[in-house]
């Protein structure tokens, strides 16, 4: 008898405020008797103790399941006479540990519940619990997640704010985070400049806000807080840079791609050239564009296209090509056609096969084809060329450094850009932000029309620009709990309010 009382006692700790009296099984459920302990109780309203007792009654509560089976507590409560006059003439004994008031769940059970609702939320949570033999609805969860206090921050030095979306390119909102320990601090409905100008009324203490290039968030806090210092995003500036640089690569594209391929290129550029002399040819005798396509057999599309450009040279692009399989045999292919022309090209596939080369003949039939091998280097796509340029000099590999190279030599202007790119990396890395003036002085002197956008912006947020290339704080982590916001809402599917979203995020 000892031994299933301990038992008793350790399955159903939780309980050790009351005195239990028998544990029934049911089947599929475990129901425990218990009462209250004899002794005084204070009174809730004025806390004098009373052991007059009114009357009894049961409280049926649900704890946590016993041996996946739900378990069920059913306590014998005192109602006892207060002894203090004008006061309440009788009051119901709490149970502090185990049941709060009004509710029909023990604390434990609550707190497990509490668990799951704060990382699942909704029907997600109550799939869960049933499986733990645990019922709950999804309105109960939603309730009890919403129970859950957020915990009151104060208002940060450094203040990081971005957008995120609702319902993406419909509605957005605002989340506010700590830029120095990255905690959440609020969340707001939309993104214009009005709602956070209040916030930041409401909550002073503000010394410096990071954020993006956004106008209306530097018009919030210029209005708000005039002497706050804005920083302007890192990664905002440098993803800026590169938009204007990939146009830059596009516009010259013609120059730089000289260094590619040459029979892929000359064979497209003849096509081109035939094409936009035949559509201008019967645009010039007053033949509409529709006309025009039916009469060439072409989209109507293409022909707007072509249509549009004054100048052939403005459709030349060069030709875009993915790494393959033949890419290493490439200078022995090149070798073996120079010493003998007329090689068929079965019998290269049988030597470069015996190399190494573990592709089919048809792929080697497609790379000869498209003078492949008759180049020493492939022209990339203005994107990749692009990301070359922005690239850490450090982390391309020897071919590619060297193929950049080779490319940045056949065009002037392409090498003037990747000295600006290099110089501007310096400047966010090692923090010089008072040296963007010089930097956007040699920008103009080169005569870059497409870097003039990225330019403008600079100097309509100068001070944000110089603040952010030299102070230590930047939206990354603001960037990481939009992430973890996304993971949010997926679950939710869009069916909940903001209130909840909101209140999700300040938990996580």
């Amino acid at each position: 008898m000892r031994e299933v009382n301990v038992a008793v006692s350790v399955a159903f700790s939780g309980l050790s405020p009351l005195v239990v009296e028998d544990v029934v099984d049911e089947g599929e459920r475990i129901s425990v008797l218990a009462r209250t302990p004899d002794g005084p109780a204070s009174c809730p309203a004025c806390g004098a103790e009373s052991g007059r007792v009114h009357s009894y009654h049961e409280r049926t509560l649900a704890d946590v399941p016993v041996d996946g089976r739900a378990a069920v507590v059913r306590v014998r409560v005192r109602r006892l006479v207060c002894p203090t006059l004008n006061c309440c003439t009788t009051f119901r004994e709490q149970v502090p540990g185990v049941v709060e008031r009004y509710q029909r769940r023990t604390v434990r059970l609550t707190r497990q519940v509490r668990a799951v609702v704060w990382e699942l939320a909704g029907r997600a949570a109550t799939r869960l619990l049933s499986r733990l033999a645990v019922r709950l609805s999804r309105h109960t969860a939603v309730r009890i997640l919403l129970r859950i206090p957020t915990q009151q921050r104060p208002v940060p030095a450094v203040l990081s704010v971005d957008d995120f979306a609702l319902r993406r390119r419909n509605r957005y909102g605002t989340v506010l985070i700590d830029a120095v320990t990255h905690e959440r601090i609020d969340v707001l409905p939309d993104r214009k400049s009005e709602t956070l100008e209040v916030w930041l009324r409401e909550h002073p203490g503000v010394e410096i806000v990071v954020r993006d290039g956004s106008a209306a968030y530097a018009e919030a806090v210029r209005r708000a807080l005039p002497a706050v210092i804005q920083a302007s995003d890192r990664w905002h500036l440098w993803h800026g840079l590169a938009r204007a640089v990939e146009k830059a690569v596009a516009a010259h594209s013609g120059c730089w791609a000289k260094a590619g391929p040459k029979r892929q290129t000359l064979t497209r550029e003849k096509t081109t050239l035939e094409r936009w002399h035949a559509i201008h040819d019967l645009l010039d005798q007053g033949v509409g564009l529709l006309d025009c396509a039916r009469r060439l057999g072409l989209g109507l599309n293409t022909v707007k296209r072509y249509a549009r450009t004054t100048e052939p040279d403005q459709l030349r692009r060069p030709p875009q090509y993915r790494a393959c399989l033949v890419d290493p045999y490439r200078d022995h292919l090149r070798a073996r056609r120079a010493a003998e022309p007329g090689v068929p090209v079965l019998h290269l596939f049988h030597e470069i096969k015996a190399l190494g080369y573990t592709g089919s003949i048809n792929l080697l039939h497609k790379y000869l084809n498209q003078g492949r091998a008759e180049s020493d280097r492939i022209a990339p796509s203005p994107r990749r060329f692009t990301s070359w340029i922005m690239t850490r000099p450090a982390d391309l590999s020897d071919g590619r450094r060297a193929h950049l190279d080779e490319l940045l030599a056949a065009c002037p202007e392409m090498t003037d850009l990747a000295r600006l790119v290099a110089e501007f990396a310096q400047l966010m890395t090692e923090r010089r932000g008072s040296d963007l003036d010089s930097w956007m002085k040699q920008v103009r002197e080169v005569r870059l029309p497409e870097l003039d956008p990225f330019l403008r912006g600079l100097d309509q947020d100068h001070d944000a620009a110089i603040a952010g290339l030299t102070l230590p704080y930047s939206n990354g982590p603001v960037e990481g709990v939009n992430t973890k916001t996304k993971l949010i809402k997926r679950p939710m599917y869009g069916r909940a309010g903001f209130p909840l979203l909101r209140h999700r995020i300040l938990l996580a």
